[in-house]
């Protein structure tokens, strides 16, 4: 039987599963700890075991929408757009999830099949907002907080035993602290890794806290399906699938060297992670290192395809704010600048071009993704989509050139005087003029500029 935070057991009821607390009324907080042993033989632990809470915000552009227009709550809801647009949907109510709605669903194909559904634009301000306030609440728990992104964290919560009690203990009074500060649910995850953190959080979803006690990682993963952990993908899922491989514990029983010679340096990561281990991609890392993008970019459906080369010219202009302003928020400089252009058949074509000095700023961005456009659009043919996307980073910009240097600066101190403007009203409060015809509603993203924790407090 799989292990989950919403099952209502006795306590003690069986003697591999211990629930703390049974919470029968609708909309409570459910809370658990799996623990293969009795409570009376529970394993050791070590006096201070490495403990990571995963904070994941339940449908947190729902529920910031709920906040600003309480008739929404209990409705099929769909955040991202309107219903005949083209475009993705960016999170759905969890009664719109039981018709099959959810994110990266196209919005059209999300109204088949919820008709009754209200579709919401978005609001990227106030979730940003919001966002800051989940921050200020983690960091009260720990200084060790890493924003995955707008709606989840990971807390490094080793040794904070004296300040806040045992795992669960924290893990409730931080779920009540987050409800009361920010007016919102979570879902908690604790385990002796980042990997079983975020898995028993969505275990314990919705509204729900899961403990993985230490030494009971492979058997808690062991009846889930592969596809519940982190990277596993769909094309993946089809090879283990291939290999007779479903769950988590058919995957544990397989060799390391035999995964490793199917899959490469995947397989051995895929092998340490069936046993609940922190292997492979930025799972490597410690909660809070820095762990660098490996390319930053925005993208831009358009709802009517077009060939009007003033409009597509200043929607590259506008995407190449958005990508300069992350640029300059992560503190990054790009060799590369690449061009993606998807017409109206979806033929789609990319084009990059490695700059002589590295960049941060709009109007160079916007210089080289123009002439790769030129250069590789055919006038006359209508274009869904376009974007811009920046890597190939380096740290510091080269020796500024004594005959550019005065103008590269006046950009520079101009953009960080916009982007002070946008920190405090919004994305949307500045744009340059080139862009204006291009301007569009930003789109509702997981990892947007302004992310609470992200590069804001970096030194220069």
């Amino acid at each position: 039987m799989p292990v989950h935070a919403r099952t209502k057991v006795p306590r003690c009821a069986r003697d591999d599963i211990v629930f703390e607390s049974n919470i029968v009324q609708r909309g409570a907080l459910r809370s658990g700890c799996y623990n293969s042993a009795s409570m009376s033989a529970a394993p050791h632990v070590p006096a201070f075991p490495r403990t990571i809470f995963h904070v994941d915000m339940d449908a947190f552009f729902v529920s910031v929408e709920e906040l600003y227009d309480p008739s929404l709550k209990g409705k099929a809801v769909v955040v991202g757009g309107q219903r005949d647009e083209r475009g993705v949907v960016s999170a759905a109510s969890y009664p719109a999830r039981k018709f099959g709605v959810h994110s990266a669903l196209p919005l059209r194909t999300a109204a088949k099949l919820c008709p009754q559904a209200i579709f919401v634009d978005g609001h990227p301000e106030r979730y940003r907002e919001c966002s800051e306030k989940v921050f200020k609440v983690l960091t009260s728990f720990s200084p060790q907080v890493e924003m995955a992104s707008i709606d989840e964290a990971y807390l490094d919560m080793t040794g904070t035993a004296r300040l806040h009690g045992p795992p669960l203990k924290a893990a409730h009074k931080l779920h009540q602290r987050m409800k009361d500060e920010t007016q919102l649910n979570c879902s908690i995850g604790i385990g002796s890794s980042r990997l079983i953190a975020k898995v028993s959080s969505a275990q314990a979803k919705p509204n729900g806290v899961l403990w993985i006690v230490p030494g009971e990682e492979s058997r808690f993963l062991a009846p889930l399906d592969v596809r519940a952990i982190p990277g596993v993908g769909k094309v993946m899922e089809s090879h283990l699938h291939q290999l007779g491989i479903s769950r988590v514990g058919d995957l544990a029983r397989l060799e390391e060297s035999e995964l490793e010679e199917r899959f490469g340096k995947w397989g051995l990561a895929l092998a340490g992670k069936a046993r609940g281990e922190d292997a492979g991609g930025w799972f490597d890392a410690e909660v809070g290192a820095d762990t660098d993008a490996k390319s930053i970019s925005h993208e831009h459906t358009y709802n009517e395809d077009t060939a009007d080369t003033s409009q597509l010219e200043s929607t590259l202009m506008r995407l190449s704010e958005m990508v300069g302003r992350r640029l300059r928020e992560a503190k990054f400089h790009a060799r590369t600048i690449q061009l993606k252009l998807r017409y109206k058949d979806f033929t789609t074509i990319t084009r990059a071009h490695t700059l002589p000095a590295p960049t941060q700023l709009d109007g160079e961005i916007f210089e080289q993704v123009r002439t790769l456009f030129r250069k590789n659009w055919k006038p006359g043919r209508q274009v869904r989509l376009l974007g811009v996307q920046a890597s190939s980073w380096e740290k510091q910009a080269e020796q500024i050139s004594l005959l550019e240097g005065g103008k590269q600066q006046r950009w520079k101190d101009a953009l960080a005087v916009a982007d002070r403007l946008r920190d405090k009203f919004g994305e949307s409060s500045v744009s340059l003029a080139a862009g204006l015809r291009g301007g569009f509603r930003e789109r509702t993203h997981e990892n947007p500029a302004g992310l609470p924790g992200k590069g804001k407090t970096k030194p220069e």
